[in-house]
């Protein structure tokens, strides 16, 4: 039996290498890399089943407020 879907907010950062890394914060230690972000996306969202998958516990229930850039 299928259950259903979740949602998850990913963070998604270009590194200096020109990489795409795509993080979870819900989920600690859930990232992936990729040229291009379709690839990315596809990544991620198998990362994520992985990351369900051996965990088996259901991620906290914090919500996604915002993401800032702040310059020091």
């Amino acid at each position: 039996m299928k259950t259903a879907a979740r949602e998850f907010h990913v963070l998604v950062e270009r590194d200096e290498d020109g990489w795409l890394i795509a993080s979870v914060p819900k989920l600690p230690g859930c990232h992936t890399q990729a040229k291009s972000y379709d690839t990315l996306m596809k990544r991620i969202r198998e990362t994520i089943e992985v990351c369900l998958d051996v965990s088996g516990e259901t991620p906290d229930t914090s919500e996604f407020v915002s993401v800032q850039r702040v310059l020091v």
